[in-house]
């Protein structure tokens, strides 16, 4: 028997204890996870700061080492974020529908747990929580595979939670970390199908496709994001200068960061030298089209395909300037990757257009994406953003991670 093996045999064990707790029961076993998380700051702190130590040893960008940072303020965040989550409604054996046929015979639809959950993901440890409480309180039990560089961490963490969960009388298996990192383990991991009944990846392109082409599970894709902002030639300049620097530089290595922006011809000589004097507080490179560059100077880097094929996660962002909505349209259709969309403007037809017509998860008007998160939603925390239309579209909360039953009750109906 394998290692990975080992842990989907155990999953398997823990299942039906968690999917039929009580409410209480899981409550109970959250609030001890948030307690215990808060007792325990400075060992999380100490554990995370090995893996800040070799992240600056192996040159990892300043951006994505602020994705793998936790210290006491984003510790009780995510700990605060585990008692959203518990006072939340359990939707587990909730009636989505129900009906009486003819012939007598009832049917309802109840919420039930998708079973064993496989998560897949890379660098910020909050994922290691934010991951094992959802699917705690949905009645899932969850394998957790972080990635290498939030090693540390996430066996410090994934072993509070285990201690917690088994302090309230459920099994500490419901939550298990992969501790391989090996790209073999990842790979056994995906073709897991005889212990996992979903797998979700959340990171990068190259982590989301990897798992696309090898996984034999069912697979929900998440996190890609080279999302756009469009300002129409009627935009609030300074709105439309707010809502660009936000949505790149208050956080640009998650995945509802922009990576490019277009602008309408008629209002780029006016916006984009105020947009790059904002841009300039933070350093952003901007890689922008020949028309970008007339505007803003040598300082500019001449944008080529790859540049708005990129999600670049870091202070770098791809402008083009473009004749009119209907182009602006056509270009994320080209290069987005189905996350967030946003356009700022001033003419309802144009926002109303923008947002029939952009096929994306979450889309836009006169808004920082930066919203498109679980939290920001009133979901609680979330699993990831889901980029696909089956089973789920967007951030996935506690619903996302529920499937539903059938049930039927009669008095000896025959067919």
């Amino acid at each position: 028997m394998s290692y990975i093996e080992s842990l989907g045999i155990k999953a398997k064990a823990a299942e039906k204890s968690i999917a039929t707790a009580s409410t209480l029961q899981k409550n109970n076993a959250l609030k001890a996870i948030s307690t215990a998380l808060t007792e325990n700051t400075n060992l999380i702190i100490e554990q995370n700061k090995l893996d800040l130590d070799n992240a600056a040893e192996a040159g990892m960008s300043k951006a994505m080492q602020d994705r793998l940072m936790l210290d006491e303020k984003r510790i009780k965040a995510i700990a605060d974020s585990v008692l959203a989550i518990a006072d939340m409604e359990d939707i587990i054996g909730s009636i989505d529908y129900g009906t009486i046929r003819p012939n007598g015979m009832r049917i309802c639809k109840s919420r039930v747990p998708l079973g064993v959950i496989g998560i897949i993901y890379e660098s910020r440890p909050n994922v290691t929580v934010d991951a094992a409480t959802l699917c705690l309180k949905a009645g899932n039990v969850v394998i957790l595979k972080g990635g290498k560089e939030a090693f540390n961490s996430n066996v410090c963490l994934v072993n509070i939670m285990r201690k917690a969960i088994e302090s309230v009388g459920l099994p500490a298996d419901v939550v298990q970390l992969v501790e391989d990192t090996s790209r073999e383990a990842t790979n056994e991991l995906m073709r897991l199908n005889k212990y996992l009944d979903v797998l979700i990846p959340r990171g990068g392109a190259g982590l989301i496709n990897a798992v696309i082409a090898n996984a034999t599970v069912p697979v929900i894709e998440t996190g890609v994001g080279n999302c756009h902002v469009y300002v129409d030639d009627s935009a609030d300049i300074e709105m439309a200068v707010e809502i660009t620097n936000n949505a790149k530089t208050q956080r640009p290595s998650v995945c509802n960061a922009i990576e490019s922006l277009l602008v309408h011809k008629d209002i780029a000589e006016h916006f984009l030298p105020k947009v790059k004097a904002k841009l300039d507080e933070h350093n952003v490179e901007i890689r922008g089209c020949e028309k970008t560059a007339q505007l803003l100077g040598d300082s500019v880097v001449l944008a080529d395909e790859n540049d708005f094929n990129t999600e670049f996660l870091d202070y770098i962002i791809s402008v083009k300037v473009v004749d009119n909505i209907d182009e602006a349209i056509a270009h994320i259709g080209k290069y987005g990757t189905k996350h967030s969309e946003c356009i700022v403007t001033k003419n309802l037809q144009n926002a109303e257009k923008f947002q029939r017509e952009v096929d994306a998860a979450a889309v836009y008007v006169n808004v920082s994406t930066r919203f498109t998160d679980g939290e920001e939603f009133g979901f609680g925390a979330e699993i990831g953003i889901s980029t696909q239309k089956l089973h789920a579209r967007g951030p996935m909360g506690l619903k996302e991670l529920t499937t539903v039953k059938y049930l039927i009750n009669g008095n000896g109906q025959i067919r």
